[in-house]
């Protein structure tokens, strides 16, 4: 089962959620696909074992072939070439690698080459008698776009474990990618009216996707009760609510898991397994 954490707005502990989660149920993998500021592994501390370059396909111009005809930049619908008279302009942070100009081109002075975007780490937490699989992608600096990384790191995803995909805040692309296809959708929030804004906008687009999904409160005890009436009003499972805890900020604060200082904590993230099964096969 492929479970994807997500919100619709920084800050509210999602990653927090996540990776106390990976931790505390057995035979998982912690899937970081929050690309452009991966944080999970300072709090789960993975030994990496492997890393891999990720690319995106990048138009070559042979100048030997092309008649400079424009019809690659009229067929580009990221704006991404230009073509003057004597020569074709191609700007690498505007491709999506779609590979539209090569197919177009009459007379094929098109090639792909490839741009490395970023690299997905892979390793092992170690934990007793059972260690978590782990895996993050990392975007080089400066690249605007995450989707693919994004993609190639869920590649990545151990069949007959469960898996636990920590994604990027917000409801644009990058999030769209990375929960495609998952199973099951935690969406993190807090009780207070951006909380409450930033929930309805990820809630439609879990809703437009078809995903099954629950909500969880993080500091419930602070803020108001208008999430708790939304979730009511819209029949939304209201899975976990987790009141501030200051031993968990003080843990958080050294860069340790909660159910690493606290194992017993582990009790409440595995019933939250055990109530997303029941809500999918409700």
């Amino acid at each position: 089962m492929i479970i994807a954490v997500a919100s619709g707005k920084g800050g509210t502990g999602k990653t927090t959620i996540a990776t106390n989660f990976a931790l505390s149920i057995p035979q998982a993998q912690y899937i970081d696909c929050d690309v452009e500021e991966p944080n999970g592994n300072l709090f789960l501390k993975a030994e990496i074992l492997e890393r891999q370059d990720v690319g995106v396909p990048l138009p070559q111009i042979d100048d030997s072939l092309c008649t400079y005809c424009g019809s690659c930049a009229k067929a580009c619908e990221f704006n991404a070439m230009a073509v003057l008279k004597d020569r074709v302009m191609v700007f690498p942070e505007l491709c999506h690698g779609c590979g539209v100009c090569s197919y177009v081109c009459p007379e094929n002075a098109i090639s792909e080459g490839e741009k490395v975007i970023g690299v997905v780490e892979r390793g092992t937490v170690s934990r007793d008698g059972d260690d978590l699989s782990f895996c993050q992608g990392v975007l080089n600096v400066g690249e605007p776009m995450s989707p693919p990384l994004i993609k190639k790191a869920k590649t990545y995803a151990e069949p007959g474990k469960t898996v636990i995909i920590d994604a990027p805040p917000g409801t644009s692309c990058p999030v769209i990618q990375t929960i495609n296809g998952v199973d099951f959708c935690l969406l993190v929030t807090e009780p207070t009216p951006f909380g409450l804004n930033d929930l309805e906008l990820a809630v439609g687009v879990v809703r437009q996707m078809n995903i099954p999904f629950g909500v969880i409160v993080n500091r419930s005890d602070s803020g108001d009760q208008e999430v708790v009436s939304y979730c009511q009003r819209e029949n939304i499972p209201l899975l976990l609510e987790i009141p501030f805890n200051r031993d968990l900020a003080f843990a958080y604060s050294k860069g340790i898991s909660y159910v690493t200082e606290n194992p017993e904590a582990k009790d409440q993230f595995r019933q939250l397994l055990v109530d997303i099964n029941k809500e999918l096969q409700a």
